[in-house]
């Protein structure tokens, strides 16, 4: 073996070595295989100088990985490196050679932002060495991270309660999400009306101005203001006062980067950021195409606009080819990018072939990948195509007091809508001649109350962290998830809500730490970070800057912060050894335990009550004959043998309700059933049929495809919906 090239991803590999002769082998790291300690703090402070001298381990299921790489290495003429081009891939790649003991700067290192066969070879045409300011930057942000979480989570666990963790960028992401949840609890609706008047040929104006002064969204305040615009409108002999028309543009999008494509993905698709990316990565690392294994997309960890030039030269001709000169301008088009320190030498995600059209790709895409790729695939084109054209079209109707304005819209040309999809309908304006008479036949006017500005959505949260420069691409939906698994946030009806907990963290972090949840110190951390990538700031001058003083803060908060914990005698004593039995808070909520912990570690649930005997019932146990008892779990309660547990058999305690609709599988009974995510319908026949609906099925057929359909009740009506076809009708009901 003559050379040997060490990627991060088994999928990566495989995809690279299909491109490759005999003369290379691609192996896979796996990723990280060196890191901090999991047990341990893993940072040295050296005596003399105060420099931070991180002790890196190999983790346990790395080892085996390790012992191979060393060996290969070994036998190889070249080692090169070629994780991914950004700073966790380039201390991958450090970390990569100091586990099989070689210098870093003595191996070729190599970077590309797709993986085709054309980038790759040209990336080992010009390799380069490892760029030890993006690893000092990586290394930077590790230590950081390990600082606060190591020396913050412990207080906050210590005054709060057990399990609590802090971090930098999920603590100021986190108290976003607190203050917009403040903002709705003190938000006081306001009253307001609107009022529009219906002229001649069914034209709905609204209102423009009233004795000269012009009506804004909160104007009229109240009925008494409403109706005083009412009665003068009435008052009124109208005119049409002036016509007006005008040609708008709709500009371009630019090509999708990583928060974009999670933003568009969520919106649109209704992916999670997680998912995005964990298809994305698929994307990237190679797939099935008509030319065999290769990536489809380039590297979608990026805050970059840039486009290649020969990408941007091949969508122009499929642009011309396919649609014609008439949607191609007449240059091509370039973006920057308004992120906080954005990467400009990376690329925008585009795909890497233009010839693997969506159309071909359905053969060779599953569903969620196809979706994905469809999106950027159209999004790329769209940026190097014409903008759309509209035109705007506005009618002033002019009374003695009251001046009404209608406007329309007329689609001239579609431009880039021809790829993503225009579904708006033109609302056109009838014909009407300057300065000519106008009847108003019809006033409208409504009561409105202003609404309190909506909780985040994952969509609209890394949008938020992007503008504040929070984070990286490569941290948004990471953050959210461990928001999520900390418990500290719950995603209810798409729209994120922070737990009681979440509360009381910001709020010591706020009185104690107000720099770890200040999203402007995090942003300028992370600029601080670009520098030491770009070898403007030492990184051992930052971490001494950040520790003294953050270090003095904890010491002061072991002896300010007051505990915050809560053990509330409940009256009863403990079953095991006597001692009074507490409330206290946990992680998951409020759990009775023994006051005596540590040394008795009795606890039980809130609701579990040692005296109480199980609720009885009038059923009988058809297995046994024993009778049947109510007993509660996580889900509610059900019906359980009092036999337990020589019997085990349980039921419902409410049977599901059945429904005269016959299974569309195998004519069974479809019953309305509880689960963990609400109301949802099954067959009887479970596990041997598996039909499952989310909204009602009805005795209906599909007039498209003659399969059963559904009602699903929406605030715009009830509408028929097909399970197969997904066919909708308005329904009769």
């Amino acid at each position: 073996m003559k050379n040997l090239i060490i990627v991060e991803s088994p999928a990566k590999a495989r995809t690279i070595s299909n491109f490759l002769g005999k003369e290379y082998k691609v192996v896979a790291s796996k990723g990280h295989i060196r890191d901090l300690p999991k047990n341990s703090f893993g940072i040295v402070i050296d005596d003399e100088t105060g420099d931070f001298i991180p002790k890196y381990t190999i983790p346990k299921e790395a080892s085996a990985t390790v012992k191979e790489l060393k060996k290969l290495a070994k036998e190889a003429e070249t080692v090169y490196i070629a994780t991914d081009e950004d700073r966790e891939g380039e201390a991958i790649g450090y970390h990569i050679a100091k586990a099989i003991g070689k210098a870093p700067e003595s191996l070729p290192r190599i970077v590309f932002h797709e993986i085709t066969k054309s980038a790759i070879t040209h990336a080992l045409e010009n390799p380069r060495k490892v760029d030890m300011h993006s690893v000092d930057a990586q290394q930077t942000r590790r230590l950081l991270d390990r600082i606060v979480g190591y020396k913050l989570s412990p207080l906050l666990s210590s005054k709060i309660q057990k399990g609590l963790s802090a971090g930098r960028v999920q603590s100021a992401a986190l108290k976003l999400v607190v203050d917009r949840e403040r903002e709705i609890k003190a938000f006081v609706p306001q009253e307001y009306w609107s009022i529009k008047g219906v002229f001649d040929q069914e034209v709905e104006a609204d209102i423009y101005s009233f004795d000269g002064n012009k009506i804004e969204k909160l104007t009229i305040a109240n009925e008494a203001a409403a109706t005083e615009i009412e009665n003068a409108a009435k008052a009124d002999s109208f005119r049409v006062a002036s016509i007006e028309k005008s040609e708008r543009k709709s500009k371009t999008p630019p090509p999708f980067m990583t928060s974009t494509l999670q933003q568009t993905a969520s919106t649109q698709l209704g992916f999670s950021p997680k998912k995005t990316m964990i298809i994305a990565q698929k994307l990237y690392e190679g797939v099935k195409t008509d030319k065999g294994v290769t990536g489809v997309i380039t590297y979608m960890r990026t805050d970059s606009l840039n486009l290649a030039q020969e990408a941007v030269e091949a969508a122009r001709k499929h642009i011309a080819e396919t649609f014609g000169n008439a949607y191609l301008p007449a240059k091509p088009k370039r973006y920057a990018s308004k992120s906080k320190g954005a990467q400009e030498a990376h690329e925008a995600i585009r795909p890497t072939m233009v010839d693997f059209t969506p159309e071909k790709a359905v053969k060779y895409l599953s569903a969620d990948e196809l979706k994905l790729y469809k999106l950027i695939y159209n999004r790329f084109l769209a940026c190097q195509m014409t903008d759309a054209r509209f035109e705007s079209q506005t009618i002033f109707f002019a009374g003695d007091r009251t001046v009404f304005k209608a406007t329309g819209r007329k689609l001239l040309f579609d431009g880039f809508y021809r790829v993503t999809g225009y579904n708006e309908k033109d609302r056109l304006l009838p014909t009407f001649e300057e300065g000519a008479p106008a009847t108003l036949h019809k006033i409208l006017k409504e009561q409105h109350h202003t609404e309190p500005p909506a909780r985040y959505n994952e969509a609209s949260l890394i949008k938020k962290l992007e503008s504040l420069g929070i984070g990286r691409p490569s941290t948004y939906a990471p953050t959210i998830t461990i928001l999520q698994q900390r418990n500290y946030i719950e995603i209810e009806k798409k729209r994120i809500k922070p737990t009681e907990i979440a509360f009381t963290v910001i709020e010591v972090l706020e009185k104690h730490f107000p720099e770890i949840v200040d999203s402007n110190f995090t942003a300028n951390m992370e600029e601080t970070l670009d520098k030491v990538a770009r070898g403007e700031e030492d990184w051992q001058k930052i971490l001494k800057a950040f520790y003294t003083p953050f270090m003095h803060k904890i010491e002061e908060g072991k002896k300010k912060i007051k505990s915050l914990k809560t053990a509330v005698p409940t009256g009863e004593m403990c079953p095991q050894c006597g001692a009074p039995l507490v409330l206290r808070k946990g992680r998951y909520g409020e759990f009775v335990s023994c006051s005596a912990f540590p040394k008795c570690k009795y606890t039980k649930n809130v609701d579990e009550k040692e005296s109480d005997a199980p609720e009885t019932s009038d059923e009988v146990c058809e297995k046994c004959g024993s009778p049947m008892v109510v007993k509660n779990s996580r889900r509610g309660k059900f019906l359980a043998c009092s036999a337990y547990p020589k019997c085990k058999n349980a039921k419902p305690l409410n049977p599901p309700k059945t429904l005269d609709v016959p299974c569309p599988e195998c004519g069974g009974t479809l019953q309305e059933r509880q689960g963990r995510r609400g109301t949802f319908y099954g067959c009887s026949n479970y596990p041997e049929c598996k039909f499952i609906a989310n909204f009602e099925p009805v005795n209906k057929k599909c007039p498209e495809c003659g399969y059963l359909m559904g009602i699903k009740h929406l605030k715009s009506g009830d509408v028929y919906t097909c399970f197969k076809c997904k066919h909708k009708e308005k329904a009769d009901v």
